[in-house]
Formats: structure tokens, C-alpha cells, sequence
């Protein structure tokens, strides 16, 4: 076997179990593993130097093909009502075949940390089989030094091999595609799917069973930190805004996606950041914009001139879930630690497809709970495969597909620490006003990123607060630099009928969602979900 790359020579593939490979690339960088990746026909040069490639079938991940083993450890932890089963002995089984589906191929290997805490992190080994898989994922955990590499010992081993086929009936699956995590070994395999998220997020999976035993809560959300030390975390899906709105040049970067909460503080899980790309502008999003244009960036699913190969960030041929993946410190004012202390405020942001939500209301303790178990979004097209188009959802703690254990573990871990910390949540809108996705608009950026920012400044708290007759929210009567229409809804509708039937439906949806968790919740936080003050259409 050839093997190349700086590693642990006495903690190699074998120990893993693989044998008769061909060969193993180890921690080679973005020049490597941009020519292998060329040679290997897996993806193109873009003009300014990103590598671009296309995932095939799957534009997005795939939640129902995704499975826990459920073992002596897990039987009596795991939220099985969310998470798919399987048995020891499939798993026995995949992990076989795929150790002989990877006999007389050349992979590549990382070694990275999830997790910016020293005390915390998890040492993660990905094997892969393409070149740009593993760029993937250098650039979206967390590098350790070189000197480090010699004796890295793993916690985690991830395999990503698109071309095996999984067997529903051997291993236990549904389809070809498997994502199969097994918490106890520490083992998470993927195969018949060629999108790249599936690594990072069984990272996240893995982080959210394990954490919350060490009382630190593993959320879904971006944060940043102002110049006074003040961070923000900002909860979300894909596609709600998590990203765009913590890439702020007043501000610093801590991260786009995951982070942990304990008693140090916050601290990214990643060293790097996945944005989506559709309808991207240097002039609405100049930040992200830049990284477009970077040597080390990976493109997913975007689109090239056939001459320039100047991507085309408005085409939505392939997917709307276009995607860049970049290290962190491609964006200018990121953090070099990863770290923060604990958060002045928490955003909740949604993307309220039917637009009758306001674009910002203010929550109490009882009712960012509320929000927080419910989750309201909508799943932005392309994000899972099959879904063409907004549909609202409730992903309990933002983050549904992604929690092993029981919605209300991390609840009540979030509440303490928003008590204990005197923390500011607040409700903000990224979706629809003027009517329903089809027939209103998206929520003007501008808009949203000033009103975030009043939050953010203090200046929020000193404004005059209405309560939204549909929702019990408090909503702001007035911010500067925003038209006050836009923050009560229904001044932004032509049918006024229509939008409280509309309203009306949101309510009952609210309603009937959060059934699932009145046993567990106490009487505040029921009686914090919408109360109309008025009567509904």
C-alpha cells in the first residue's frame, strides 16, 4: 500500500480495519487535493481559483435514510421517535462490506478536531473516497497543528464512500443511501449519496449525544462577538439566515453553523463555513461573496460559464441548495480561537413561508422556550432532497434531524443557561411579508440585518413595544431605518380578511404541533405559545 502525508504511523487505516488498499493520501492540502481531484475527474477550476463540483442526485441531505444503532448504550438515551434504528448486527454487517468496498482504492484521510474547546473537542479521522470530499472537510472542521498529526488518535471515524450501494435488506437500510452513526464505537458511515453535508452534520450528531452529558448544550446556530465582547447566538435551519446575518464586518466571526454553550462559554464545533450560494452578491453579501472567489474554497452544485467559468449564482438548474465551503479565516474578521463568552442575546430566526409572523418580536423566558421546542421554519428548497419549494415546518430546537437525545434535554439545558446568564432572546422573522410564499416577497435583507442590529446595540430595549394580536408577541412600534409597516404584518397584506385567515392557521399549527410536549413542558412555557387577542377568521 502506498501511503503519503503526515499521520500517526502506529495508529493507521489498519487499525481502523481496512486492508489490500490501494493507497491512502494523508492530510494533504487545498494543491494536492485540487490535483487529485482534477486527475480523478471529480471537479473543475472556477475563475478565481474555487473547486467546483456536482453532487449528483443528492443536492441536499438525506434524514430518512440516516440510522442509530440502538444497543445496550443507546436503547434508553436516544429520542427514537426522531431517529431511525438499527440493529448491531446490520450495522456488523455495513461496516464489513464497506471495509471490503474499499479494498484496492486509494482514499484520503483528515485528521481534524470538532470542536474549538480543548476540553471538549472530539478527535475525528474521515476517510474518503474523493479528493474533494476531503477538502470538504478540512475546511469545514478544525485543523490541529502539524506537529500534532504524529500522534493523533481518533474518537471518531467517519467513511464516506458514494460508490457503495447499500443492500435495505443485509444492512438494515431503506435505500442505497445509508448515513449509519453507531455512538458506542464511535463509527459513522455513509455511502450512496455524494453530498458532502453528510460528514459535517454526523459530526454535529455525534457532539449533540455526547455533550449534554457534560452539561453543555450542542445548538444549531451561528455566533458572532461584538467589540465590547457582547457574542450573539443564532439559532436556525438552512436557509433561515444563519450565515448571512453573523457574517458581519461590525462584528466577529465565531462561526456559521454549530456551537457549544458550557461553563466557559460558547465555542464553535467547526474551523469553517457552509453558505448557501443562490442569488449570492458581492453587494448584498460582500464577505461571503469574496470566498467565491478564493483558491480553497469548494463549490457545490454551482454553476460555470462554459468559457469564463464565471459561476452563475442566480442558476437554480441543479439545486437551490448551492453551497460554499470555506475555512474560517476566508472571511476577514473571524475569530482565530473559535471562542466566546457567554451570549448578551439570542436570535431565533425563522422563515415564516404564510408571512403573518413579524419581522422581530422580543421574547420572554417562558416564550423563547416555547419557540425554541417548536422550531418554526420552513424547509427552504433544496436543503432535503424532494423538497422543491418552502414548506413550513416545526424542527424542534432548530435542529431536529440532528438530535439523538430528546428535545427537552437540550431545552432545559438552553433555559438554565439563559437564566443563569440574564440572556435577551428575541424572534426573528427571515421569510415572507406583504402575503404567503407565491404572493409576497422575502423579507428584505436590509431590513432584517438593521433591525438585528438595534437588537444587538441595546438600542432595541429602549423602544416602545406593541403586542401582536395574533401571536402575544411584543413587537417594536418603531426602528429607526425601518418603514414601520413592515413591523406589523398585516398592514403589509392587500387582503386584510385573508391575512387573518391565514394568521388564524398559523396559531392552530402552533397549537396542534406543541401537543408533543405538554407532558414535558411546565405551565409558563404551555401558556407562552400564540394567544390571539383577537377573534380568528
Amino acid at each position: 500500500m502506498i501511503e503519503n502525508g503526515a499521520h500517526n504511523v502506529d495508529w493507521g487505516a489498519d487499525r481502523f480495519g481496512f486492508r489490500d488498499l490501494a493507497g491512502i493520501h494523508w492530510n494533504l492540502g487545498a494543491p494536492q487535493l485540487y490535483e487529485h481531484a482534477l486527475q480523478g475527474n471529480e471537479a473543475r477550476v472556477a475563475a478565481h481559483g474555487p473547486l467546483v463540483a456536482d453532487t449528483g442526485a443528492h443536492t441536499g441531505r438525506s434524514p430518512k435514510d440516516k440510522f442509530v444503532v440502538r444497543d445496550a448504550n443507546t436503547e434508553a438515551a436516544v429520542w427514537w421517535d426522531n431517529n431511525n434504528a438499527m440493529t448491531v448486527e446490520h450495522f456488523d454487517a455495513l461496516l464489513a462490506d464497506f471495509l471490503a468496498h474499499a479494498k484496492g482504492k486509494t482514499l484520503f484521510a483528515q485528521d481534524l478536531y470538532g470542536g474549538a474547546d480543548p476540553q471538549l473537542r472530539i478527535r475525528a479521522r474521515v476517510f474518503t473516497e474523493y479528493a474533494w470530499h476531503s477538502l470538504f472537510i478540512r475546511n469545514l472542521l478544525i485543523r490541529p497543528p502539524a506537529e500534532e498529526l504524529a500522534a493523533f488518535v481518533p474518537d471518531l471515524t467517519i467513511v464516506d464512500m458514494p460508490s457503495f450501494r447499500a443492500d435495505p435488506k443485509r444492512h438494515g437500510a431503506r435505500s442505497e443511501t445509508i448515513i449509519a452513526c453507531d455512538f458506542t464505537r464511535k463509527i459513522v458511515l455513509i455511502g450512496g449519496t455524494s453530498y458532502a453535508g453528510e460528514m459535517k452534520k454526523s459530526v454535529f450528531t455525534v457532539l449533540n449525544y455526547l455533550l449534554p452529558a457534560k452539561q453543555v448544550m450542542p445548538m444549531h446556530c451561528s455566533a458572532n462577538t461584538g467589540r465590547d465582547g457582547d457574542s450573539a447566538i443564532f439559532f436556525g435551519l438552512s436557509g433561515t439566515g444563519k450565515t448571512t446575518l453573523s457574517a458581519d464586518p461590525q462584528r466577529t466571526l465565531i462561526g456559521d453553523d454549530e456551537h457549544g454553550w458550557g461553563r466557559g462559554g460558547i465555542f464553535n464545533f467547526e474551523g469553517g463555513c457552509y453558505a448557501k450560494a443562490i442569488k449570492l452578491s458581492r453587494e448584498a453579501e460582500p464577505e461571503i461573496y469574496a470566498t467565491t472567489e478564493r483558491f480553497g474554497s469548494v463549490m457545490e452544485n454551482v454553476t460555470l460559464d462554459s468559457e469564463s467559468r464565471i459561476p452563475d449564482f442566480d442558476d437554480e438548474s441543479k439545486t437551490e441548495n448551492t453551497r460554499i465551503a470555506y475555512p474560517l479565516n476566508f472571511i476577514a474578521n473571524a475569530s482565530t480561537t473559535g471562542r466566546a463568552g457567554h451570549p448578551k442575546n439570542i436570535i431565533m430566526l425563522t422563515c415564516d413561508a404564510f408571512g403573518v409572523l413579524p419581522p422581530i418580536a422580543k421574547l420572554d423566558p417562558a416564550q423563547a422556550m416555547y419557540h425554541f421546542l417548536s422550531g418554526y421554519t420552513a424547509k427552504v428548497a433544496g436543503t432535503e432532497k424532494g423538497v422543491t419549494e418552502p414548506q413550513a415546518t416545526f424542527s424542534t430546537c432548530f435542529g431536529a434531524p440532528f438530535l439523538p437525545l430528546h428535545p427537552t434535554v437540550y431545552g432545559n439545558l438552553l433555559r438554565e443557561l439563559v437564566a443563569r446568564h440574564h440572556v435577551d432572546c428575541w424572534l426573528v422573522n427571515t421569510g415572507w411579508t406583504g402575503g404567503k410564499f407565491g404572493a409576497g416577497r422575502r423579507m428584505p435583507i436590509r431590513v432584517t440585518r438593521r433591525l438585528v442590529a438595534a437588537a444587538l446595540d441595546g438600542s432595541l430595549q429602549r423602544a416602545d413595544f406593541r403586542t401582536d394580536p395574533y401571536f402575544g408577541l411584543a413587537v417594536p412600534a418603531q426602528v429607526p431605518g425601518v418603514e414601520p409597516h413592515i413591523l406589523e404584518p398585516i398592514k403589509t397584506w392587500r387582503s386584510k380578511a385573508e391575512f387573518a385567515e391565514v394568521a388564524g392557521r398559523v396559531v392552530q399549527m402552533f397549537r396542534d404541533n406543541f401537543k408533543r410536549f405538554e407532558t414535558h413542558a411546565d405551565e409558563q412555557v404551555r401558556a407562552a405559545g400564540p394567544t390571539p387577542r383577537i377573534a380568528l377568521a
